[in-house]
């Protein structure tokens, strides 16, 4: 398990739940603002729509996704990052519990 220590940092406790639970995080505001979800998508095929940018940083488990406007699925393992732009929107396929952290902006 890793575990990363922030330091000033605000936790809505109250947990986004999303498509009927499939996805589930809780948001982190740092102390400059920044702003973070840290969550798990379970096992399905879902599609996000983005505000903001956002950075999808893989913690554990794994997933393929596919970018708004292409066709191609890529894979995201443990250590990988995607970007989606904003205002736009990416499908995922998850088999095995992704383990995420979003960096928007």
């Amino acid at each position: 398990m890793t575990t990363e220590n922030i330091a000033v940092a605000g936790i809505t406790t109250q947990a986004n739940v999303y498509f009927d639970g499939k996805c589930v995080s809780h948001t982190v505001t740092l102390a400059d603002g920044t702003r973070k979800s840290v969550g798990v998508v379970f096992p399905a095929q879902l599609t996000f729509k983005t505000g903001a940018p956002e950075i999808m940083e893989c913690v554990a488990g794994g997933c393929e996704y596919k970018l708004a406007g292409t066709d191609e699925w890529r894979r995201s393992a443990p250590g990988d990052k995607f970007s989606v732009a904003g205002n736009s929107s990416f499908e995922i396929r998850v088999a095995r519990a992704y383990h995420y952290v979003c960096h928007f902006g």
